[in-house]
């Protein structure tokens, strides 16, 4: 067994209780104390793992028990928080929320994994003593899980307060260490079903600092401190064995661009990590800025809101043309959700209409409900560069656009979508030359096809620019 280090998992009885306002308030709180925290999001969430690594200082790695096996979250629990002083969790949903009926992939199967105390919050909204009985009722449906902590949300006032506090500790005999009031101002504004980014925040800092404030005013930290110290030690045998590093070569290593702007940033650290694992050179480009793409042996074009800076991307007509042009010319590109929208013909908003990369033969409507939501399973049907044809992919995927083929006839699809959306609801992935651009995102973590088919697709590209070079 291993004493792996203090953590604690911030649950709820339900989405919307407010876990991630204080999960990046606490962060902060620590922060600021010289307590270095390595947070720690469940589920496959960009947005609020985004603002815990903002709070930190240094990346939110996501635990998906969907995406990664246990070896591989213990892997990566144990990777990345060697250095840390403290863990913190954030999960996602209610507590029990999770795949299926038996609540397989839940914040609270994960807790049991990585045997921390489960701080649980309630949005104590017109209730009193029923919050004992919700919680008294979360202990009993799982005695295996520990509960060791409440905090109470959005409370009216002493009175409320006071009758709950007493309540849960007398029925439940498990501490309530804080109480937040209902708060008049909210610096987290929401859009879609999650919190604003913290890029497209231009007082990120000062909303950090406001969460910061409300954790120090109304929770104890000191007693959240003792409880991470109460997790169980960890069999540190079960994580996976690091990969074996790349073969020495006597090639430059391949340039693999990724663009990082206001636009796109759903970027999983593991995945630029595994690209850097195997040797790659990684080229960060801001496609709002930049005129042209550089030189390059693949591109990475992560998800993000490409709606939100439809007109700087429209308006960057230069780098679109390059980008085409590459493409055209046999560039390995590998693109996810927004990276798909904005390769495509045009984006419409609004009843505007606005020119896009017109690398693929689709248009893509925002509409104002989800049109993909939740975790995907897809069978690789079609030859592509990147996955084997008959292997099962799993992935996830969040986009309000729909997406209208302008030309269906001329592509077959690679993906036959198995769970989730895709473009239809039974096909996903366009390909085009070493184009390969798909609705879902996957995790580098979970699967290590991703990794290993883009930077085998980059070294092939390198070698024929050195071939044509030498010949030409």
């Amino acid at each position: 067994m291993f004493n792996a280090a203090p953590r604690i998992i911030i649950a709820a009885l339900r989405g919307g209780s407010g876990k991630t306002i204080l999960s990046v308030g606490l962060t902060a709180a620590w922060q600021e104390r010289g307590i270095q925290v390595a947070p720690f999001k469940k589920g496959p969430d960009f947005i609020d793992a985004g603002w815990l690594t903002f709070a930190a200082g240094r990346f939110c790695y996501n635990l998906d028990p969907f995406l990664m096996t246990d070896a591989q979250i213990l892997h990566s629990f144990f990777s990345h928080s060697g250095d840390s002083d403290i863990c913190l969790i954030e999960g996602n949903r209610g507590l029990f929320d999770g795949f299926d009926v038996k609540g397989h992939c839940s914040t609270a199967e994960l807790g049991k994994l990585l045997k921390a105390p489960i701080i649980l919050i309630a949005d104590v909204t017109m209730a009193t003593r029923t919050i004992a009985a919700l919680i008294m009722g979360c202990q009993k449906f799982d005695p295996a899980l520990n509960i060791a902590g409440v905090i109470l949300n959005r409370v009216a006032g002493p009175r409320q307060e006071t009758l709950v506090r007493n309540s849960v500790e007398r029925y439940c005999e498990i501490p309530v260490i804080g109480a937040v009031p209902k708060l008049k101002e909210d610096l987290f504004p929401e859009r879609h079903m999650g919190l604003v980014p913290h890029l497209e925040r231009k007082h990120a800092e000062k909303a950090v600092a406001w969460a910061k404030s409300n954790v120090e005013r109304n929770l104890d930290l000191g007693s959240l401190w003792s409880l991470s110290h109460q997790a169980s030690p960890l069999n540190r045998e079960c994580q996976n064995r690091r990969p074996a590093p790349p073969e020495p070569s006597n090639a430059d290593p391949p340039r693999i661009g990724y663009i990082r702007d206001k636009a796109f940033w759903f970027y999983y650290p593991e995945n630029l990590e595994a690209l850097r694992s195997l040797g790659a050179t990684l080229v960060e480009i801001n496609s709002l800025e930049e005129k042209e793409l550089p030189d390059l042996d693949a591109l990475y074009i992560g998800g993000g809101f490409p709606e939100t800076q439809v007109q700087a991307l429209t308006d960057n007509k230069s780098f679109r043309d390059s980008l085409k042009e590459e493409i055209q010319n046999g560039l390995p590109v590998y693109a996810e959700c927004g990276g798909l929208m904005y390769l495509g013909e045009s984006l419409l908003l609004k009843e505007n209409t606005y020119p896009m990369v017109g690398a693929l033969p689709l248009h893509c409507v925002m509409e104002e409900k989800p049109q993909g939501h939740g975790y995907t399973m897809l069978e690789v049907l079609g030859n592509n560069p990147y996955y084997p044809v008959g292997e099962t992919l799993k992935g996830h995927e969040f986009h309000y656009s729909r997406p209208i083929m302008s030309q269906a006839e001329k592509f077959d699809p690679v993906f036959k979508v198995l769970r989730g959306r895709g473009i239809d609801g039974d096909r996903d992935g366009l390909c085009k030359k070493n184009l390969l651009a798909t609705f879902t995102h996957v995790h580098a973590a979970g699967n290590d096809m991703w990794g290993k088919g883009l930077f085998r697709a980059a070294l092939e590209r390198q070698k024929r620019k050195e071939t044509h070079f030498s010949t030409g």
